[in-house]
């Protein structure tokens, strides 16, 4: 049961956030009392998505959003400074992967497209978004454990999320003081995203038998690593990344 209430007053925007683990983090943040901004591509999946977090007593704008599409993205800015004024925290979720191939049999225009959503995204987003981010503002970047050592089946996917460790680096020092940028690598949860763990009992016990804690991530356990990081209460932590991911290896 969420009590505490770090973002009363705070406006936060969650990209990709209608479902799996941006949803879960929309809702956290929303419990502890932020106005939430919700966005992902298609309108039938803001509006059912800002229906739930109403009912659970949120203050929530959805807006359409690719975060591929220029104009999508400056109009996520804009509708979320006309209506609260500023913004406070924003949280970077969205990306793909279109592709199990091998790196070098990976098509140019897949390669692109990873690119485009998982990394180039975050840049173009935090652009748009950075001069309206509050001193003592806070930017969380959702990377993976893929990023430490890219899986096979994963492989140019993990190596986009390697360069979103590197970006919370140098984001970091380049939006300091006044903006802490850091970054969660959750470990495998089953969501629509993950859909290969969800639907193959043997991948899936294969995945738990490799964390120490003998069981996935919930959506709501990325939720509480992110509520940290984008709180006061991490106020002295910028350019890091947390490995949630219940002990599965990835770094010493």
């Amino acid at each position: 049961m969420v009590k505490s209430k770090r973002f009363e007053g705070k406006v936060v925007i969650v990209t990709a956030s209608t479902q799996g683990i941006g949803l879960a983090i929309a809702e956290r943040l929303g419990l502890e009392g932020a106005s939430v901004v919700i966005s992902s591509r298609k309108q039938q999946n803001v509006d059912a998505a800002a229906e739930k977090l109403r009912a659970k007593g949120i203050e929530v704008l959805g807006v359409v959003c690719h975060v591929s599409n220029p104009q999508q993205r400056k109009e996520l800015i804009l509708k979320t400074v006309q209506k609260y004024g500023k913004i406070d925290v924003v949280v970077s979720n969205a990306a793909a992967n279109p592709s199990v191939d091998s790196i070098l049999q990976t098509k140019d225009t897949v390669l692109d497209k990873l690119w485009e959503i998982n990394v180039k995204a975050t840049i173009l987003l935090l652009k748009d978004a950075a001069p309206h981010l509050q001193k003592g503002s806070s930017v969380v970047i959702i990377s993976s454990i893929a990023g430490y050592n890219p899986p096979p089946s994963l492989a140019m996917y993990g190596v986009t999320k390697t360069a979103l460790l590197g970006l919370t680096k140098a984001l970091a020092a380049e939006m300091a003081p006044d903006t802490r940028v850091n970054c969660v690598a959750p470990g495998f949860v089953p969501t629509n995203f993950a859909s290969f763990i969800t639907t193959n009992e043997a991948v899936r016990k294969e995945l738990e038998d490799k964390t120490i804690l003998k069981r996935l991530g919930t959506t709501e356990d990325m939720a509480a690593a992110t509520a940290f990081l984008a709180s006061d209460d991490a106020s002295y932590i910028t350019g890091e990344t947390i490995v949630v991911a219940g002990g599965t290896p990835s770094r010493l």
